[in-house]
C-alpha cells in the first residue's frame, strides 16, 4: 500500500542543459507574456540573493516549518538542480539557513525556491546563489516528517512538476514545461529583441493606440 504523504520517488526525467540554457539572458518578464501570463509564481515569493535562477525542480512537499524531506532532497540533488520547497507558507518557523544554502552550493545545486521562511538572510544576500523564499523568521524547523519528494506541488500559486525548468531574475520566477521549452525561447527571443529595438528608437515610440483604445471602450473626456 503506498505511504502517501510519505515517500520519495527516487528517479525523474530532467530537461537537457541545452534546453535550460536557451533561457540564459531572458528577463522572466519576457517569458511571462510569452506565456500568456499565467505561469509565474506569486510576488509573496520573492529574492532573497542577487544571483540569477537557471535549472530544473526537484520538488518536495513539507509538513509546515519541518525540513526532514528538505535535508534529504539536498543529498539527492545533482548538480543544476533548483529544490523547490512546499512547506504551506508556513511563517512560523523557517526551514533552512546558511548552513543548508552553503551545502547546497558545495553540491554544485542551482538554487532554492521556498514557499515558506528561511533565515540567515545577511549571509544568504551575499552568496552567489539564488534563494527565492515567502518570508523570513528566526525560528527554527523541527525534523519529523511526514513529506514527499519527487511529485507535483503546488509553490506560489503555481504547480510545479520534478524535472519543470525554473527561470529566476529580480522580478520573479517563471515555470516552464520542458516540452515546452524549445518553442518557448525561441519566442521570447524574438520579444527581447523587439523591445530592445523599441527602447533603442524611444523618442519615436507610438503612442495613438493609447486614445484608441479608450474610444473603442466609450471612454468619456469632459
Amino acid at each position: 500500500m503506498a505511504n502517501i504523504g510519505f515517500r520519495i520517488r527516487r528517479e525523474i526525467d530532467r530537461p537537457s542543459r541545452e534546453l535550460i540554457e536557451g533561457f540564459k539572458g531572458l528577463p522572466t518578464s519576457n517569458i511571462a507574456d510569452c506565456m500568456n501570463r499565467l505561469s509565474c509564481l506569486s510576488s509573496v515569493i520573492r529574492p532573497y540573493s542577487k544571483a540569477p535562477l537557471m535549472g530544473s525542480a526537484l520538488t518536495v512537499r513539507c509538513t509546515g516549518g519541518d525540513n526532514l524531506l528538505f535535508h534529504k532532497a539536498l543529498d539527492m540533488a545533482i548538480p543544476g538542480d533548483v529544490l523547490v520547497i512546499a512547506d504551506g507558507g508556513t511563517e512560523q518557523r523557517s526551514c533552512c539557513g546558511e548552513i543548508m544554502v552553503r551545502y547546497a552550493i558545495w553540491r554544485g545545486l542551482a538554487g532554492f525556491v521556498v514557499d515558506g521562511c528561511i533565515r540567515d538572510t545577511d549571509a544568504i544576500a551575499e552568496l552567489d546563489f539564488p534563494v527565492y523564499a515567502r518570508g523570513v523568521t528566526p525560528n527554527g524547523p523541527y525534523k519529523n516528517g511526514p513529506g514527499e519528494i519527487n511529485f507535483p506541488v503546488s509553490c506560489g500559486g503555481v504547480v510545479i512538476h520534478p524535472g519543470d525548468i525554473l527561470i529566476g531574475d529580480c522580478d520573479g520566477i517563471a515555470v516552464i514545461r520542458p516540452e515546452e521549452a524549445k518553442t518557448l525561447a525561441g519566442e521570447v527571443r524574438k520579444l527581447t529583441e523587439k523591445e530592445g529595438n523599441i527602447l533603442a528608437n524611444i523618442a519615436s515610440l507610438e503612442r495613438s493606440w493609447v486614445d484608441k483604445a479608450l474610444a473603442d471602450k466609450g471612454c468619456e473626456f469632459v
